[in-house]
C-alpha cells in the first residue's frame, strides 16, 4: 500500500542512533543513509521504507497533532522490546505496552515519541 514513510528530524546522526536499535528489533534494515537522510526497509523486500530525513526546504522540522507512524511487530516481546528501548534512548512514553481492547481483542501496542516530537507505535495484531 505505501511506497515509504518520511518523518523529519533536524539531526539525522542522533536520529539514526535512536532508531536503529527499534529497528534492528523489529528484523528492518538499513537500506541507505548519509547526513542528510537514512532509510530502512524489511530484509526480502525494497518497499516500503521507513524514512528519516532533513526537511527538504531547509525549515524547522514540525510535527502534527493527530499524526503518528505505527510500525508492526511479530510478537507482543518485540512490542515491549522497541518501547524500552525507546525510552531508553531519549525518547518519550506515550502509552505503556499493552492490550488496547478498544481496537480489537488481540491489539497489543505501545506508543512513544522520539527526541523530537514524532509519535510513534509498536504494535502487534496476533493473539499470544
Amino acid at each position: 500500500m505505501f511506497s515509504h514513510i518520511t518523518l523529519g528530524c533536524p539531526d539525522i546522526a542522533e536520529a539514526r542512533q535512536f532508531y536503529d536499535g527499534i529497528l534492528r528489533e523489529l528484523d528492518l534494515v538499513l537500506k541507505f543513509s548519509d547526513e542528510h537522510w537514512a532509510g530502512w526497509k524489511q530484509p526480502n523486500a525494497e518497499r516500503p521504507l521507513f524514512i528519516i530525513t532533513l526537511p527538504f526546504d531547509g525549515a524547522v522540522s514540525t510535527t502534527g497533532n493527530g499524526q503518528m507512524t505505527a510500525f508492526l511487530a511479530q510478537t507482543r516481546a518485540q512490542v515491549n522490546a522497541c518501547h524500552s528501548i525507546a525510552v531508553t534512548s531519549g525518547g518519550k512514553d506515550e502509552g505503556q505496552p499493552g492490550l488496547r481492547p478498544e481496537y480489537h481483542q488481540n491489539y497489543y501496542g505501545a506508543y512513544f515519541r522520539d527526541p523530537f516530537g514524532n509519535k510513534i507505535c509498536v504494535c502487534c495484531h496476533k493473539a499470544e
